[in-house]
Formats: structure tokens, sequence, C-alpha cells
């Protein structure tokens, strides 16, 4: 089984945003971080190269300080400000690199795949309005992968240290709050389940239809 048929055409992308509060409209996206995860000739399941970027705060955006003494980023950071594009910048060039990859596995859509992953989608979503890139994002524009409902299925855990821990994953609390090292160990976690739980014994019996999917659909 190929990437393209264990998804139906789509290609899941571990997504990991930090912010300056929880309001997706008016609070500042500083981090984010994607990895695809794609499948070897032996059928096992494995992150790919991740797309990351240090964002600087859009104009007028909201900077709680909670927030910031939460996740310990500073948006003045000296050395965070030489390497942090703008919003637009930083996710066309992401969502590039990504529809490259889905062009090579013949995937049409990426799907976000996060830990409360509708907090990650509405920031990408406010972000992608805020710059005017609907036509250059990959991601379904509402459906997701949670790594919070599968890990709470496969290991009674919610919490993405614990989920990891439950696997037999590293976790180290020290890099947490960076959403590179989010995205990398939420990839883990969804191979290792992805790897361990197989699908039930019916799944695979498609029936054919003459229905032509559009990018609009539902996953």
């Amino acid at each position: 089984m190929t990437l393209k048929e264990r998804f139906r055409k789509f290609m899941p992308v571990i997504v990991d945003v930090e912010t300056a509060g929880f309001n997706s409209h008016t609070d500042a996206l500083l981090e984010i971080a994607c990895i695809p995860i794609l499948l070897d000739e032996h059928g096992v399941f494995y992150p790919g190269e991740a797309l990351n970027a240090h964002i600087e705060p859009f104009e007028s955006a909201n900077l709680e300080a909670s927030a910031l003494a939460f996740t310990g980023i500073d948006p003045n950071n000296p050395m965070r400000k030489a390497i942090a594009e703008d919003e637009k910048t930083a996710l066309r060039r992401i969502f590039k690199g990504l529809k490259e990859v889905r062009r090579s596995e013949g995937c049409r859509q990426c799907v976000l795949v996060g830990h409360n992953a509708h907090f990650d989608l509405g920031f990408l979503n406010a972000a992608i309005l805020r710059t005017n890139s609907k036509n250059h994002n990959p991601f379904h524009q509402f459906s997701v992968f949670d790594t919070v409902t599968l890990s709470a299925l496969a290991f009674g855990q919610t919490v993405l240290a614990r989920a990891c821990k439950a696997a037999g994953l590293d976790f180290d609390g020290n890099n947490a709050h960076s959403a590179l090292y989010d995205t990398q160990k939420t990839a883990e976690l969804f191979c290792h389940i992805l790897n361990h739980y197989p699908m039930l014994p019916n799944a695979l019996h498609n029936e054919p239809t003459n229905v032509e999917l559009n990018e609009n659909d539902a996953t």
C-alpha cells in the first residue's frame, strides 16, 4: 500500500505552532513547524524532513505576557530577530516545500495532524487569511487528525509528554514549547501509533465509486 492509498490521496503533515495567546485573529503567530509523514517500501510510517520558521509578529498583533512566559519566546531577542521571517514569506516557503513532497507522493492535499489540532489549524488559517495565501495553502480547510484523540484511544493519555512516555519515546521537557521539537515528538508519536495499531480487517475493502472528489470534500 502506498501513502496515497492509505489516506485516500491525503498526505498527513504534523504541524505545531507557538503563539502569543489563544486568539488566532488577534494574537501573534511566533513559530510554526511542519513535518510530512511518509511510508517506506516495507509499509512503515516515518517522519519526513521538517520545514519550520520563526515568525515576526504581524502589525498590531497582541503579545500576551503570560503566553510568552509559558513558551519562553522573546520576540525581541536579537538572535531571534536575525532569523525571523514575516508571515507571508514563511508560510509560502513552507507551503511550497510541502507541495513538492505531496506531488512526489501522488497525493492531492495535505491534512494537518496535531496535538489539539484545531488550535494549530485555527492559527494557520488566520495567518493564511492575513497574508492572502489561500491559493498557496496545501492543507484541507477543516479536516484534521488529532493525536490527542489517538493517544487517548491507544494509551489512555492525552498530554503529549505522557503519551510519548507510554509509547516508549523520549521526551525532554526542557525542549517543550518549541514548535520544531513538539512537531518532531508528535510526528514520532503519530508514526508509532500508525505502525503498531493496524487497520481493522474490513478497512481495505473499498467500494468502487464514480464520484470524483474535489479539494473541498471532507476527509
